[in-house]
């Protein structure tokens, strides 16, 4: 049953603070992990159910009576669902000593779950205003999220995502409305016909540009990126990973990527605005990274150039490119969550982002040192981490589509990603030791914990990729290739 991703944090999540009043640690760590990690084995189980059928369908009853609200589940709605899950029982494990010092985990733990439940059910909507509801749902809990330091550079950021969101949702909100008025409906198969069928060719297109800003602010495409730089800093450490990892994905990359193939259906203008944006916001998220000293704001800037490589690699149309754009969803995720989980660990040991005021930590903190070492040259690319198996995949689709300036470009930007990613190691973990860092310890145990999984998984994949290629890759590019005839082959029930 597809509602239990959407049902189960939303009850906990509900239960959460009355839990909070009982006991302030055990019971909403325990109960908080208990259910990420039930929703990870549940989404394999029921993963495995897709890779065989194609696609599950459910749709809602009350008291016996249907109603016109459904979730569905195919390859690419599982690759999302899969690595939401991934990071989210990644960052509930780290919390658990994390926000020991933020006080009020029971209430942390409510807003987590409910950007859980908003994410997972986006994941599994099939039209566009259930995409919008638990858009929404998620957004508004990530606002109170970022500002839960409750500091005046955490508030400052959630106002500012607060404002720049709400632009983006003004655009999403129209489009959908144009839509309906021309399609008479919002689910995927009907306004697929419907797009097609009516005689408004630059009314759709305008709509088409509407989503494009708006989702395209929420996955921090440049130039709709300047809310992400502030939020990611501010926020505490493993909320940066969760809107690193998943929801600028999921709500910006996804909802893109889902409508703009299998509604719209990818042209040639739209897939060439599409890799422009990408290749833009690479270059302009890597530069701009190489001159951060703050390690956090370094690691935003760098979520911004990675998104990149996904709509460079969406934009080709080819299934070799979107498999490629895919699976840099899947690696950034887990990379990126395990950067900024260490940033959080760096941070809490030493009391400072600042990378000139650190160095020689790696002989304090060994494990935090190599497993940023494992994230560092995944995300820069560097084989065998799971990192240099998508940009190959991205580069190499661009060559056979003809690109062949993009794909030189998109190796320089791996390039300049290798170079600040070393400034990283070097400024915090080699080096001299200073002697301010002299009684500095290692992370605490389920914070390390969190950091190694991620780390194992930089390297699984990376070995493993034939696996995860066959598994959860090819499954989604099928249906995304297949374009529009997708949904009207599997959707149009």
């Amino acid at each position: 049953m597809l509602f239990i991703f959407i049902v189960l944090p939303l009850v906990v999540a509900g239960l959460m603070p009355l839990i909070g009043k009982l006991s302030k640690k055990v019971i909403p760590d325990l109960l908080t992990n208990l259910t990420t990690f039930f929703l990870l084995a549940y989404s394999v189980i029921v993963g495995k159910q897709i890779i065989f059928s194609g696609v599950y369908t459910t749709k809602f009853s009350w008291f016996g009576e249907p109603m016109n609200i459904s979730l569905s589940l195919d390859g690419f709605s599982l690759l999302m669902l899969v690595t939401i899950s991934v990071v989210s029982f990644c960052v509930t494990l780290f919390s658990i000593d994390y926000m020991e010092h933020y006080g009020h985990k029971a209430n942390y733990y409510s807003l987590l779950l409910i950007m859980i439940a908003g994410m997972n059910g986006l994941v599994l909507s099939t039209d566009l205003f259930t995409i919008y509801v638990f858009l929404e749902v998620a957004a508004i809990a990530s606002y109170g999220l970022v500002a839960y330091g409750i500091g005046h550079n955490e508030l400052e950021a959630s106002f500012k995502y607060l404002m720049l969101s709400a632009v983006a949702s003004g655009f999403v909100v129209l489009g959908i409305s144009i839509i309906f008025a021309c399609t008479g409906s919002l689910t995927f198969s009907e306004v697929a016909i419907g797009i097609h069928l009516v005689n408004a060719k630059y009314l759709i297109g305008f709509c088409a540009a509407l989503f494009l800003m708006g989702f395209g602010l929420k996955a921090a495409l440049v130039p709709f990126h300047a809310w992400l730089p502030d939020a990611h800093p501010s926020a505490p450490a493993p909320i940066s990973a969760m809107l690193s990892g998943v929801l600028i994905k999921v709500s910006g990359a996804y909802a893109i990527i889902r409508i703009f193939l299998n509604v719209f259906g990818l042209s040639y203008p739209l897939s060439t605005v599409l890799m422009y944006l990408g290749l833009i916001s690479i270059f302009v998220g890597a530069i701009i990274a190489v001159g951060q000293n703050d390690m956090k704001r370094m690691l935003a800037y760098s979520s911004i150039s990675q998104i990149g490589y996904v709509f460079i690699g969406i934009g080709t149309g080819s299934p070799l490119g979107i498999m490629g754009g895919l699976f840099h969803i899947l690696n950034h995720a887990v990379f990126k969550s395990l950067l900024f989980l260490n940033s959080g660990s760096i941070e809490r040991s030493t009391g400072t982002r600042e990378l000139d005021k650190m160095g020689g930590l790696a002989k304090q903190m060994p494990l935090t040192a190599t497993t940023n070492a494992i994230g560092s040259l995944s995300v820069a690319g560097v084989p065998p981490f799971n990192g240099f198996w998508s940009k190959l995949l991205i580069i190499i689709a661009l060559v056979q589509t003809q690109h062949y300036a993009f794909a030189v470009l998109a190796v320089l930007g791996s390039v300049i990603t290798l170079w600040y990613y070393l400034i990283i190691q070097r400024n915090a973990f080699f080096g001299k030791p200073e002697e301010i860092w002299r009684n500095v310890r290692e992370a605490p145990f389920w914070m390390s914990c969190a950091t190694v999984i991620l780390a194992l998984l930089c390297i699984l994949i990376g070995v493993a990729f034939p696996f995860v290629i066959k598994t959860f890759l090819i499954p989604a590019t099928n249906i995304l290739a297949s374009g529009v005839s997708y949904l009207y082959n599997f959707l149009g029930y």
